[in-house]
Formats: structure tokens, sequence, C-alpha cells
């Protein structure tokens, strides 16, 4: 390994702080990063920096001591409470005296809470949009970017911990949560009358463009009634999310179906994939969590970056709708809009993927 790829690699930090402001999903791909750094600094304090709104994906992660929180709401409440909220998060991240400051976001805002935390090692990315002063200052190294467009999120942010000459091999996700999640899961599965296996079917996503049709979910369903296994179907609290659920569950004619849709934290969804026997789902946080928990887990995926975003690990199988027709570029998609790219998709090899798995 060159000097400049294991620069700290006699540091034994601490404390470290890992930034990463993103959604649920991205959450649950930063955990590779806090393992492995867990693993490596086993005495080591790690504490992580999030959006509010992605705290439960990590809540129970055993490695983490402490979790810092900037709420987007902040903002909404005036330029003073926003100013007030700001100063209380960097007096916090100085209290902790960080020796260590890994920082995987793009946000001008996380060069800037990396610099004023006082850490004297702050690794970063060198972003392509971020090169400046401001970014350059804000880390001791900037780890280059070159070849992320090639590699799974999971790739690129555990190549952040090369400067300190930790191994990147062998990278794997996890989804925690607690013997209470567990119990609620357990309380509501026997509540809905359900005594034996299930399988976990999350249709949703909160962009339409990512979701396949309800008809051909209801039919993947009903073919699914030949395994005796009754399938609890999950969604958000959203209203769109649950009229598609409630939409899918009446074009069924499988009498072993329940819905828990918004009836579930993130956390309680992690206990009751975890016990599933298979998932299927379409590309969203709750396929990661899937991943992560090691169930088997078909996922559907659309025009989004599939190799930066497939689920993570060897007990999945992702169907791709740009294998059966032709799909827009990624970034040209109007995230607003109602069509469904993965129409392509065949209900018969959702079907056979998942009796792939529930037949070994």
């Amino acid at each position: 390994m060159p000097n400049s790829e294991a620069k700290y690699a006699a540091l034994t930090p601490r404390r470290i702080l890992l930034i990463k402001l993103r959604h649920h999903g991205d959450m649950v791909l930063t955990t590779p990063v806090i393992n492995r750094l867990h693993q490596h600094y086993p005495d080591a304090e790690i504490d992580v920096l999030l959006y509010k709104e992605t705290r439960p994906i990590l809540s129970e992660h055993p490695a983490l001591t402490d979790i810092h929180v900037i709420d987007r709401s902040w903002k909404k409440k005036g330029i003073r409470y926003q100013m007030q909220q700001e100063l209380l998060l960097i007096k916090s991240i100085r209290a902790r005296q960080y020796d260590l400051v890994i920082n995987l976001a793009d946000q001008w805002r996380s060069a800037l809470l990396s610099m004023l935390s006082g850490a004297k090692v702050r690794l970063g990315f060198d972003f392509k949009k971020r090169r400046s002063v401001v970014w350059r200052v804000g880390h001791t190294h900037l780890v280059t970017t070159e070849n992320h467009s090639e590699l799974h999120t999971v790739e690129q942010n555990m190549s952040i911990l090369s400067p300190l000459g930790i191994s990147t091999e062998d990278a794997r996700t996890s989804m925690h949560y607690s013997e209470s999640d567990k119990a609620f899961c357990q309380q509501l599965l026997i509540k809905n009358q359900v005594t034996g296996g299930y399988i976990v079917i999350q249709p949703t996503s909160r962009w339409a463009f990512k979701c396949w049709d309800d008809d051909k979910f209801a039919s993947v369903i009903d073919a699914l009634g030949e395994t005796g296994l009754t399938v609890v179907m999950t969604a958000s609290p959203d209203k769109k999310e649950l009229e598609m659920v409630r939409k899918i569950q009446d074009l069924t004619h499988n009498p072993q179906v329940i819905s828990v849709a918004g009836q579930l934290s993130l956390t309680q969804l992690a206990a009751m994939i975890d016990g599933a026997k298979l998932f299927i789902g379409v590309d969203s946080a709750p396929m990661h969590m899937a991943a992560a928990l090691n169930t088997p887990c078909v996922a559907l995926f659309g025009p989004t970056k599939m190799q930066h975003w497939r689920p993570w690990g060897n007990n999945n199988t992702t169907l791709w709708a740009g294998d059966y027709a032709p799909l827009p570029a990624p970034d040209s998609i109007d995230t607003k809009t109602q069509q469904r790219y993965l129409h392509a998709i065949p209900v018969n090899d959702v079907i056979d993927a998942a009796r792939s798995y529930l037949h070994d």
C-alpha cells in the first residue's frame, strides 16, 4: 500500500465521528464503515452525525456511543432558532473531543462541522463539485472519488478508510433492533392470526417511478398462495403508500394476506423483515434493510443507478426493468413523475425468483 494510502495507519483514536447526511437507505449502507471501525478500534467510542429522520436506522447499533442530529425543520422556525440549534450542535460535537472525523457527506455544512470539531485527523472525499478552499480546510486528507462511478455505494463508503490502513474487503451491512421491537412484531402477527412462516412484501416507495404495477404485485401474491406462507404487506404511513397497499390487497385472491402498512417503526419493520422467509420490494430503504439482515430478497429496479444501489450481499436477486425494455437515463428522471418504469418486469420472473428461495 502506498504511503499516502496508509498515512494515518498508526492512529489509535479514542473518539471517532462519522458524518452522513442522506436518506434512510444511505444510512444502512454506512454500517460497513461503522462495523469495520469498531473491529479495527475496539476501544474507541464511535458517534455519528445524521439527519434526524434517519436516526432510527442506526439507533440500535451496538457499536455506537452517541448520535448527533440535524433537524431539517429548524429552518422553518426562523433564522434565530436555527442558529441557536446549529451552535448547540457545534458545542456538543466539540465537547466530545474527537481524534478522528470521517465525513462521508458531500454538503458544505459537513466540511464546516468537520473543521469546527477540532479533530486532528479529518477525512473526506475529493468530490469534483467541492474543490475549494473551504472543502480542503475542512479536511486533513481527501480520498479520491475517481472510480466511484464503477463502485457500489458500500464500496464508495469503505474507500474512505484507506488512509487509515484499514482493509476495505468483505464489507458487510447490518441492521439492528431491540427486543421490544421483536416482541411488538410477534404480538402484531398473533393479533392478525399469523402463526406460521411469512413473506414480507413492501411494494411502495416515496417515488412512483420506482414502483411496479399494482396488479402485477397482486398476481405475485396470488401465486405465493401455494407456499402456505402468509404475505405480510408493509409501507410507510404516507397516504399514497397506504392507498397502494389497499389497492393491491383488493386485487388479490390469496386469503393469506395481511397488511401492517403504516403500523411499524423502522426498527419494528427490521424485526418483521428479520423473521421473514423472504422479502420482496423495490429500490428502497426496506430492501437495503432486508439485505443487511440477510433475509432472502427479491429487489425490483427501474431507472436507478443499479451499480450503486442494488442490494448488498449474496442472499438476493435483482430484477432490472432495463433487461426487458429501454429505460431513460437515471439522471434524466423527473422524480415527481407518476410513471412506473418497472412495468416491463414480467410477473413470472418475480414469481420464479421468489420460489428459488422458498424451495431451497
